[in-house]
């Protein structure tokens, strides 16, 4: 049965996308069987494998409105042991069309649920926003990681993302954790970054995983080459980092 982690911040430019590219194909890397879903409608995780996502016609928002059904919705290989099911800008607009469907929490669960059993691990990259996409996501999923940038402003709306994490726990999704928190854009050249590590250990109960992701020119150059970046440059330290936050993940039961 395939372990399901949602990748969420409702906070945007915090590396989310980036940790869910290159997460899953590292993870993927070392053997595992990864599906990799974009409930982003930005669909920059679809990009990110260079799939022309606006030429598609089965994406997760037909599967969300039941106009495809989710094996249909897949697109295999995308990297090896990867496939993914795409996003693009329409997904924007299923949120007014679910308004009246019922449990519409559950949509995305009652559709993974068929397929599970066919992936080591799951792993769904979330709006940056607290939306009916994200809770779709929760409920589906068994935990949530949180990439946080090592800036100022790191720790705003954290707490409000661990209530939200919570409140999905206790109303819809009992089985719900923090899968922890990995700090992204870490630049060793400054006091603040570590700074801000140091000030979020302090305040957060949750798991905070020891690997942290570089800031790193080559990791923000990959997306537009339609790459993970332990593909576009293995030797990096951002396919370092990548690769150790997997091995990290996959030492968690």
């Amino acid at each position: 049965m395939g372990r399901v982690i949602a990748i969420a911040n409702q906070k945007g430019g915090v590396g989310k996308t980036t940790t869910a590219i290159n997460l899953a194909a590292a993870v993927a890397k070392k053997g595992k069987k990864v599906l990799l879903i974009d409930m982003d409608p930005q669909g920059n995780t679809t990009s990110g494998f260079g799939i022309e996502k606006n030429e598609l016609d089965d994406t997760v928002y037909e599967l969300m409105l039941g106009e495809c059904p989710i094996k249909q919705c897949i697109i295999p290989d995308v990297y090896e042991n990867l496939s993914i099911i795409p996003s693009n800008v329409n997904l924007a607009a299923a949120e007014i069309e679910l308004i009246d469907t019922d449990r519409k929490e559950f949509v995305l669960k009652n559709e993974v649920d068929w397929i599970k059993d066919q992936y080591d691990y799951i792993f769904i990259d979330c709006p940056p926003s607290l939306s009916m996409l994200t809770v779709n996501a929760m409920t589906t999923a068994e935990s949530v990681l949180v990439p946080i940038q090592c800036e100022f402003y790191a720790m705003e709306g954290l707490s409000q993302l661990i209530h939200t994490v919570n409140l999905v726990k206790e109303r819809l999704n009992p089985i719900l954790t923090m899968e922890g928190v990995v700090f992204t854009m870490y630049d060793s050249r400054t006091n603040l970054s570590q700074d801000v590590v140091d000030s979020v250990k302090e305040a957060l109960e949750e798991r905070i995983f020891e690997t942290t992701i570089p800031r790193n020119v080559r990791l923000a150059e990959a997306p537009s080459y339609g790459k993970p970046i332990i593909d576009y440059d293995p030797k990096s330290a951002g396919a370092e980092s990548y690769l150790k936050l997997a091995d990290e993940l996959l030492r968690i039961k």
